[in-house]
């Protein structure tokens, strides 16, 4: 843009709002709530209830004071609201892994539901048991947000105490937490249906691939239900659960492929695995590529989650809807701090589904007659 065409401009850009700089001219800067009260003809603190529809204010008011807002585009900021209602407009979500497809996708989740109610997020990402209970112990929440989300992470009584020391409202998502208001799925169920579909199949020799030695310490439930969900289903099929096919090792995509080489490297393989979760599910399915066996014709691949990349690898998985349980969180976050919620009533299970696709199949006779020859004589 030219110098002619930029000095046109510049009167338009700075003839409404602004300060008056030394040399005369308008600079601008954002309205202020003493701008809107001003134009209102009201007080500061009648502007923010106004704003947050708290407050015996009359309607010809509040219209007037949100004409006003709406002419200097005014932005409610929360430290302003907070001068008058003691609160920062800003809740903690305390997540184990803020990179994992799971978390990543509750904290969005969470956030748009903050977001349309007006309210911020103070992200804390832990990455490990360490960092957690350095977490607990220096507590930076203290006069920095209003309430706590935490994310699949597991609150021992030294945890919740800290927190309640606080006077701060508490939301578990994707935990099971005595004592606190929380959405969730059914874990064990998942696990339960996932396993039942493949006895059902036919598969009686299944592999069960669990998360990784931070997922344990963290003390994530979920580990813990689904893990408690295979054996029980197993058990109630009568097959006997091996230990063998029983694996863990590190999260996601590299600890699934390294479980599936060790599973396929025995000498009795499983005719199905089912995974913690998607991403172990997707590292199984690498590490059969790799060694050329086939799925689902040689074994059979299940998990949990349904991923975003699940469909595209055609990965036959028990589906939680994790956008729902994150917006779920936020509502139930809104109604604690506004007391419309009791914590020993506010526990929301969301249903799953199985969602069958190509990488599941009845075992191939081969692979039966396989488990024939190489079961012990009785």
């Amino acid at each position: 843009m030219s110098g002619k065409r930029l000095h046109a401009v510049l009167p338009r850009l700075t003839r409404e709002g602004g300060a008056v700089a030394d040399d005369g001219e308008r600079t601008r800067r954002p309205p202020t709530i003493v701008d809107v009260a001003a134009r209102a003809g009201v007080s500061p603190a009648t502007v923010s209830r106004s704003l947050r529809g708290a407050g015996k204010v009359s309607p010809a008011t509040r219209r007037r004071v949100l004409e006003a807002a709406r002419a200097l585009n005014y932005v409610t900021s929360p430290q302003a609201s907070g001068l008058v209602t003691g609160r920062t407009g800003t809740v903690a979500v305390v997540v184990p892994f803020a990179s994992r497809w799971y978390f990543a996708t509750a904290l969005a989740a969470v956030t748009d539901g903050l977001r349309e109610a007006g309210l911020g997020v103070l992200l804390y990402h832990l990455g490990g048991a360490a960092h957690r209970d350095a977490f607990f112990e220096e507590l930076p929440l203290a006069r920095r947000v209003d309430a706590v989300i935490t994310v699949s992470l597991w609150l021992d009584d030294t945890h919740k105490s800290r927190l309640q020391e606080l006077e701060l409202p508490i939301v578990a998502l994707g935990a099971r937490i005595p004592g606190l208001p929380q959405v969730a799925i059914d874990d064990e169920a998942a696990a339960r249906t996932a396993t039942t579909y493949l006895l059902n199949l036919g598969h009686e020799r299944i592999a069960y691939i669990a998360g990784a030695h931070d997922d344990i310490e963290l003390g994530f439930t979920s580990l813990g239900d689904r893990l408690g969900g295979y054996v029980a289903a197993m058990e109630e099929a009568g097959c006997s659960v091996d230990e063998d096919l029983v694996l863990s090792g590190v999260a996601g995509l590299h600890g699934g492929d390294a479980a599936m080489t060790e599973l396929v490297s025995g000498t009795a393989r499983p005719t199905a695995v089912l995974a913690e979760y998607d991403e172990l599910a997707f590292g199984a399915l690498w590490a059969l590529r790799r060694a050329g066996i086939r799925v689902p014709a040689d074994i059979s691949v299940v998990g949990i989650d349904d991923h975003e990349m699940a469909a595209p690898l055609d990965l036959t998985t028990v589906r939680q809807p994790v956008a729902d349980l994150g917006h779920a969180a936020a509502t139930l976050i809104l109604d604690v701090l506004r007391g419309d919620t009791r914590p020993e009533a506010a526990t929301t299970t969301f249903p799953t589904q199985l969602i069958v696709r190509g990488s599941t199949a009845p075992p191939s006779r081969s692979r039966k007659r396989e488990r024939a020859t190489s079961a012990p004589a009785g």
